[in-house]
C-alpha cells in the first residue's frame, strides 16, 4: 500500500471527529454530541495529528483551538463525509426503489406511449423499480386512488386538488372529430358542432374522462348529440368511425390504424378534423393522495417527483408529435 494511501486508511476513522471538532472547538462538546468518551475524542486528535504530520489541536488558555493546518483540512474533511452521506443516501433510496412497487392507476388511451416513456425515464435511474398497472376509466381510477388500491392516478383531467389529494398538471392536447374517410367533413380545415347535428354518435360509456369532457362540448353547443353506439375503449370508438357507423371526438390517433387507407383496408378508415370549439381540449395530469411527511414509500415519492418536475418536457414531443398527426 502506498504511503498516502496508508495515511487515507488511518484516517477515514477519525473524520466525523475531527468534522465535529471543527464545529465546536470543544472536547467535552464534541464527546458528548457523538456520544463517546472524551478521552476517545482526545485519541483521535493525538493520532491523526501523528498521521498529517503536523499539530492540529492546541491549547488556547482554559479551551482548545484549531491550528491553521486543521482550518485548511476542515472543507475538504465536510465536502468528504457530505459525498459520502449522499452516496450512502442514493444506496438506500436504491433499496427502497427495488424492494417497493408503485401503484398506478390510468386511463386506456395513456398505456400506448405516456406511461411507458414516463416508466422507461424512471427505469433508466431505478432499474429495479417495479410497478403494478391498472387502467380503466377516469372514475375508476380516481377511486382506486382514493381507496388506496392505487399510489398514482393518470387521468384527463387530472382529479382537482383538495383536502385529501394534490394533482400536477402534464400536457394538454387538443379533441378532435373524427370522422369515416368518406364524410362530407373530412379534409375540412375546421369543423363546428353544429356541422354533425344530425349524424349518429360513437361515445365512450359513462364515467369515462373522454365522456365528460364530449358532454360538456354538446352542452356549450347547445344540443345532445344522437348516440348511437357506446364503448369502453376509444380503439373500439375510432373502429366503429372507421367503418362509417357515426362520428365522434377523441384525442389526436397518432399512429392507430385507419389513419392511413390502402387497397387493403377496404373502406375502413377515419379522418380528424380540428374543432372550433374552445373547450376542445384535455389536460392529462397526475394526482395523488396527501400523507404525511416520511410516510408515502420512497419508490413512490422518486417516480412521483420525477413525473412532476420532468413529466411536461418527456411528453411534450409525444404530445406536439399526436397533435400534428391528424392534421
Amino acid at each position: 500500500m502506498e504511503p498516502d494511501q496508508r495515511q487515507l486508511v488511518q484516517l477515514l476513522p477519525l473524520l466525523p471527529i475531527l468534522a465535529e471538532l471543527g464545529r465546536t472547538e470543544h472536547i467535552t462538546g464534541t464527546a458528548e454530541l457523538l456520544g463517546v468518551p472524551q478521552s476517545t475524542v482526545s485519541r483521535a486528535i493525538a493520532r491523526a495529528s501523528a498521521v498529517v504530520g503536523t499539530e492540529l489541536l492546541v491549547r488556547d488558555g482554559r479551551g482548545v483551538r484549531l491550528t491553521a493546518a486543521a482550518r485548511t483540512l476542515l472543507p475538504y474533511i465536510e465536502t468528504a463525509l457530505a459525498e459520502f452521506g449522499a452516496g450512502l443516501d442514493l444506496v438506500r433510496n436504491e433499496s427502497d426503489v427495488a424492494q417497493g412497487k408503485i401503484s398506478v392507476s390510468f386511463q386506456h388511451t395513456f398505456g400506448e406511449a405516456t406511461l411507458p416513456l414516463l416508466i422507461s425515464a424512471f427505469r433508466s435511474r431505478h432499474p429495479g423499480a417495479a410497478f403494478t398497472l391498472s387502467q380503466g376509466a377516469r372514475n375508476a381510477c380516481l377511486e382506486e386512488l382514493a381507496s388506496g388500491q392505487s399510489d398514482l392516478a393518470l387521468t384527463a383531467p387530472a382529479a382537482p386538488a383538495g383536502r385529501h389529494l394534490e394533482s400536477a398538471p402534464l400536457y394538454r392536447e387538443p379533441l378532435r372529430l373524427v370522422v369515416h374517410h368518406g364524410h362530407r367533413l373530412a379534409g375540412r380545415p375546421t369543423a363546428d358542432l353544429a356541422d354533425i347535428r344530425n349524424d349518429p354518435f360513437v361515445a365512450l360509456g359513462p364515467g369515462y374522462g373522454l365522456r365528460s369532457l364530449t358532454d360538456a362540448l354538446f352542452r356549450d353547443a347547445g344540443y345532445r348529440p344522437r348516440i348511437a353506439f357506446e364503448s369502453q375503449d376509444s380503439h373500439t370508438v375510432r373502429g366503429l368511425v372507421s367503418a362509417g357507423l357515426g362520428v365522434s371526438i377523441l384525442p389526436p390517433g397518432g399512429d392507430a390504424p385507419g389513419g392511413t387507407v390502402t387497397p387493403e383496408t377496404g373502406n375502413l378508415g377515419w379522418a380528424e378534423v380540428p374543432l372550433s370549439s374552445a373547450l376542445a381540449f384535455r389536460d392529462v395530469g397526475l394526482s395523488w393522495r396527501r400523507t404525511r411527511t416520511g410516510a408515502e414509500p420512497a419508490s413512490v415519492r422518486l417516480f412521483r417527483e420525477m413525473v412532476v418536475a420532468e413529466g411536461p418536457r418527456l411528453l411534450s414531443g409525444l404530445a406536439a408529435q399526436r397533435s400534428r398527426s391528424g392534421q
